[in-house]
């Protein structure tokens, strides 16, 4: 099926938008129903959704299984053909959605803050991701961590505490190193051991 072929669309407009999408650029592979392959890019993705560039486009219906960069495989099936590619779904469960979420911060921090040349540990996504966090005054809110290492991490919240100010998160001490568009990030007092990094942070 050529570029050329009419657009089109499901009547789903709200199902594709329940989720914001973010402007990410990942390289990938997807396959068709008929098991044919190709490589493809994605221009915007939430956990909901995804639209890439593709030079083979099936139909609106048809079943995508696609292996992407940094996110792993997902699966869904096309909702509308766009220029040069097409818009899919994301079937998933609520759990992979919240780490799909996590890793879409996280890409889109990634280019603005120059995060792989600044970070000096590999950094993980929490297989539980809400933690608590204790303030200079004592005062406590739930947050999410986005992303974590050994000497840090990328917390989501709506309030930011002080820049430099020490914080406590989980049982880990903590400061407050810079504002993030969704949260801030932190980098650990003491440099933690990568085998108990997520039990210590998500302690409460």
């Amino acid at each position: 099926m050529s570029f050329a072929q009419k657009k089109s669309s499901l009547p789903a407009a709200q199902e594709r938008r329940r989720f914001q999408r973010v402007k990410v650029h990942l390289l990938g592979r997807y396959m068709l129903p008929d098991r044919r392959e190709f490589p493809c890019q994605i221009i915007n993705m939430s956990p909901g959704g995804l639209a890439l560039l593709a030079p083979g486009i099936g139909n609106v219906g048809d079943r995508v299984i696609a292996y992407l960069d940094h996110i792993g495989r997902v699966e869904g099936k096309i909702t509308r053909i766009i220029d040069n590619g097409f818009a899919m779904t994301v079937v998933s469960t609520a759990r992979k959605r919240d780490k799909l979420a996590a890793q879409l911060t996280w890409l889109a921090n990634r280019d603005i803050l120059n995060l792989p040349e600044d970070r000096r540990h590999d950094r993980i996504v929490p297989r539980n991701p809400i933690a608590l966090l204790t303030l200079e005054d004592g005062s406590r809110m739930t947050c999410r961590i986005i992303d974590l290492s050994a000497s840090g991490a990328a917390i989501a919240a709506e309030n930011r505490p002080p820049l430099r100010s020490l914080v406590m998160l989980g049982k880990v001490q903590s400061r407050v190193v810079r504002n993030l568009e969704e949260g801030f990030a932190l980098e650990f007092i003491h440099e933690q051991s990568a085998d108990t990094i997520e039990e210590a942070v998500t302690n409460k």
